[in-house]
């Protein structure tokens, strides 16, 4: 295995070009996610720094650009806001005295970040045991419901940012709740006004100006410029203009951290990083797929798992958000002329630039223009595709993407998931189950036969002769069916039981053959199993059915 995959040199124009461009369209990406997942802006850009350089270098992608994700931001959220809230309130082993709110923050954080180290760890492993063709097995309504769900997600969450009620905090349901007191607060058109110019900007900024420069970063721009250069517009004595703003991001070289475990909480820990490798690897790998059909490339599955858990292992060790592959600023690389691992290195490269030399000028952009921006980002995630074709979609499809956004917004991730699938399999078992009863031959008289060899129409011509023939694999969903259809069958007194068209049987499929041999005994008729391969052959055999007796 080579040590970096797809790395070469013959593309280093493209490849800085590309690089500068993704790495200036990241940055406000980066702040915006870090602030709404509840780490703080820094974490955001620690994070697109470490994963987007490591998961580059490591990955199996050649243009893909890595970073914190809309998906990965809210699980992060999630995450950051469970352990913080476990820590509240409980007494500090180390000090006897109850947590204030600044030690629950920093003990919650410490062991959210553990979790972004055990979602790499698992990733890595995901790589390792080759399970990337799998993960990209998932059911399209699952995967439908949840992206769409987690698009719904970040737009809710940003709703007191656009509106400025900087007050109004938390999940999807209790920030509902509270604005249905939005008559204790006051409205903050300063904010408002701002965030309604960078929406604007957003969804309208012509092409011409937005081959320049990303319509991200224009109203990034934009926002900042007019809320510095004209803060009379904005000014209330309802929010101080200060407020308003993100405030001062910490800069430098992040700190190392170590893993930290709380053993009452442990299982929680685990399924949250199982839970971050899980959606990391489907959103990386989505986004290989797109960055695939663009370049016209082909990926290697495993070792984008091996890169991206790299990159989120390093990352949670040094304090930054977990990422993944980023669609936005993986077409940004691709039409800037990025192809290679050296683009999305170099797009690290000029964030950590920034961080060292530049993060002190970010402390007056606007939050409602970072939450403006992320109502974008949450718009972008939804498959409006398939919510325009719902009604004309399978019902079952439309039912799973359903369920599956419902359970999303308003319970919980790991369960839409989980539930998704089940359903899923449930209906594409009762799929194949009626398939492989409809694919039954039954013939008992010789004018039904004329399909069949010599040999079996000899048979049949004997009288009382039942040919009955299973065709192609037999699953356990089959197999009830497969003895209530031959119970329907009269008038026989002997069976030809054909597997010839059956490559693999299950233990409850045999099961059934046995109940048929059953039935054909109590009813004291021949039964006769011809064609059986050599598996199914030993598979029945196994349950004490004798084959060679049946067949004479």
């Amino acid at each position: 295995m080579k040590l970096f995959e797809n790395l070469h040199f013959n593309n280093i124009r493209g490849d800085i070009t590309g690089g500068i461009t993704a790495g200036v369209v990241a940055l406000p990406f980066a702040i915006a996610m870090g602030l709404a997942s509840g780490a703080g802006a820094i974490a955001g850009l620690y994070g697109a720094i470490i994963t987007g350089f490591f998961a580059a270098l490591f990955g199996g992608t050649g243009a893909q650009v890595s970073g914190p994700t809309g998906p990965m931001t809210v699980v992060m959220a999630l995450v950051v806001t469970q352990f913080i809230t476990f820590f509240e309130g409980k007494i500090d082993p180390a000090t006897g005295l109850i947590y204030t709110h600044d030690a629950a923050l920093g003990a919650g954080l410490a062991i959210a970040f553990t979790t972004v180290v055990l979602g790499g760890i698992f990733q890595i492993i995901f790589g390792l045991l080759k399970l990337g063709r799998f993960i990209n097995l998932m059911p399209h309504p699952v995967t439908s419901g949840f992206m769409t769900g987690i698009g719904v997600i970040i737009i809710i969450l940003q709703i007191p940012q656009v509106l400025g009620f900087y007050e109004i905090k938390g999940s999807t349901l209790g920030i509902f709740s509270q604005l249905g007191d939005v008559e204790n607060y006051f409205v903050n058109t300063g904010a408002m006004s701002i965030a309604l110019i960078t929406l604007v900007t957003v969804y309208l900024l012509p092409k011409k100006i937005g081959k320049f420069i990303p319509s991200p970063l224009f109203a990034l721009m934009t926002g900042t410029l007019i809320l510095l250069f004209f803060p009379g517009m904005f000014s209330s004595n309802i929010e101080p203009i200060n407020n308003m703003l993100l405030g001062d991001i910490p800069t430098g070289l992040p700190d190392f951290n170590m893993p930290t475990f709380e053993v009452s909480i442990v299982v929680d820990m685990i399924a949250a990083g199982m839970m971050l490798a899980i959606l990391g690897s489907i959103d990386s790998l989505l986004t290989s797929l797109v960055s695939d059909e663009i370049t016209r490339t082909h990926h290697k599955s495993d070792r984008e798992l091996i890169g991206q858990g790299i990159g989120n292992t390093l990352s949670g060790l040094f304090g930054g958000l977990p990422g993944a592959g980023a669609t936005m600023r993986t077409m940004t690389n691709v039409k800037a002329g990025g192809l290679t691992p050296l683009s999305g290195a170099l797009h690290a490269i000029i964030l950590l630039a920034i961080v060292l030399g530049g993060a002190q000028y970010a402390k007056e952009i606007p939050l409602a223009v970072l939450g403006a921006i992320l109502v974008k980002v949450g718009t972008d995630i939804i498959d409006w595709e398939y919510l325009k074709g719902l009604i004309s979609t399978p019902k079952s499809g439309a039912l799973i993407m359903i369920v599956v956004l419902g359970i999303t917004v308003f319970y919980n991730l790991m369960a839409a998931v989980g539930v998704g699938l089940v359903m899923a399999s449930l209906i594409f078992l009762q799929r194949m189950t009626d398939v492989q009863l409809a694919s039954i031959v039954s013939v008992q008289t010789i004018e039904e036969a004329a399909h069949l060899d010599e040999t079996h129409q000899e048979l049949l011509r004997a009288g009382n002769t039942l040919f009955y023939q299973l065709n192609g694999p037999m699953s356990f969903g089959s197999a009830k069916g497969i003895v209530r259809d031959f119970s329907t069958k009269s008038d026989y007194n002997r069976v030809i039981l054909d597997l010839s068209n059956v490559p693999v049987i299950d233990y409850t499929t045999s099961r059934s053959i046995a109940e048929i041999c059953n039935i054909c005994q109590e009813k004291s008729a021949e039964i006769t199993i011809v064609g059986a391969n050599i598996k199914v052959r030993h598979f029945l055999e196994n349950i004490g059915i004798d084959i060679e007796l049946m067949s004479h």
